[in-house]
């Protein structure tokens, strides 16, 4: 059973940062994509960013240049590493992992559990 475990949400004031981990656990044959989503709320879900098995990054618009985010491939654990939050940035954060289980003929997308992160003005 695959599990993505996060830590790190929490409540930071406007211009601070914070960290959030992501791990990977279970029967896990590979893990391509990893990626971080937030939900504002009454918003939808939307990308934050994202990384590959290889190292390639994608952000969105409104986090670039403030968001970082890495991964460690041995251990199936991925970090977000964000600076200079805004009020805007405040909602659940769930992480996300396109894998493929040892006995599975293709990957398959999973889900956190979702944290919430509260940045004040």
């Amino acid at each position: 059973q695959v599990q993505l475990v996060e830590s790190g949400g929490g409540l930071v004031q406007a211009g601070g940062s914070l960290t959030l981990s992501c791990a990977v656990t279970g029967n896990v044959f590979s893990v391509d994509v990893m990626g971080w989503y937030r939900q504002a709320a009454g918003k939808q879900r939307e990308l934050v960013t994202s990384i590959n098995n290889g190292g390639s990054t994608n952000y969105a618009d409104p986090v670039k240049g403030r968001f970082t985010i890495s991964r460690d491939n041995a251990k199936n654990t991925v970090l977000l590493q964000m600076n200079s939050l805004k009020p805007e940035d405040t909602a659940v954060y769930y992480c996300n992992a396109e894998l493929r289980v040892k006995g599975a003929l293709w990957s398959k997308n999973y889900w956190g559990q979702g944290m919430q992160v509260t940045v004040s003005s």
